[in-house]
């Protein structure tokens, strides 16, 4: 089980095949609350939350390995799907423990991060903003990272399930993408993998970082979501189930 001053927040949905759904920078797990209800008709779907003060990847790891023992204990495997840092968390677990990934799902994500100085302007700003002011400073920010049709009404409840994303957790996470760089190590990665590349990305090159992955990746391919921003899973028309189901009729084993 998880440690006792870890609040993993697992929550499980439907009957099938294990699905893990790892979070992006915010750490909530409350990113995929569009996405569930459809993923749930078909797998066992898991959203949980990730440490807030974990200081390595390889914590995060280990971590998610209780997961999907959790979700899946007679398996212990799962289609392991992680957006943005969630993505860097994924291909991480699935390089660390492949025996446990059936398939990988990648979207708007990386190898590594670059340019790093954005990395560190962004711990910088986060320590000294007051953190009362840090909504103000999504919803100023909104039409950078959603996807151009996206309702305003569900990005205001993006905005509300998400507000309990700590400045620890942010400020651990933007550490973490210092350190991390698996580019080396992209042939190594085992199980069929989709890379999703929002077309219309301003926080991340995801089209220039996914094409890169599926050059790379022996099993992998590539899905772009075109008109797409960075925060796509909110979008009226974005159904992951849809896109993965055809997907992993014909993944590589």
């Amino acid at each position: 089980m998880a440690s006792p001053d870890y609040d993993w927040r697992l929550a499980v949905q439907g009957t099938g095949e294990a699905l893990v759904l790892v979070p992006g920078m915010d750490g909530t797990g409350q990113l995929f609350y569009r996405q569930t209800p459809s993923l749930s008709e078909s797998f066992r779907t898991a959203t949980y939350a990730l440490r807030d003060n974990a200081t390595t990847m390889a914590t995060l790891v280990e971590d998610l390995v209780r997961v999907i023992d959790t979700v899946a204990p007679e398996t212990r495997r799962a289609v392991v799907v992680g957006e943005s840092f969630g993505g860097a968390l994924a291909m991480s677990f699935a390089l660390a423990r492949p025996e446990q990934v059936s398939a990988l799902v990648v979207l708007n994500s990386f190898p590594y991060f670059a340019p790093q100085f954005r990395l560190r302007l962004a711990r910088y700003g986060l320590a000294l903003l007051p953190w009362g002011a840090m909504a103000l400073i999504r919803r100023a920010t909104a039409f950078r990272l959603h996807s151009p049709h996206t309702h305003r009404e569900e990005i205001g409840r993006f905005m509300e399930l998400t507000a309990a994303a700590s400045r620890d957790g942010y400020l651990n996470r933007l550490q973490l993408l210092m350190s991390y760089d698996i580019r080396h190590r992209l042939r190594d990665l085992r199980p069929p993998a989709l890379f999703l590349a929002a077309e219309q990305d301003h926080l991340v090159p995801s089209m220039q970082q996914a094409e890169l992955m599926v050059s790379l990746v022996p099993h992998g391919t590539l899905h772009v979501l075109h008109g797409h921003g960075h925060i796509c899973l909110i979008a009226p028309d974005v159904c992951l189930r849809d896109i993965l189901l055809p997907w992993l009729k014909t993944a590589a084993p």
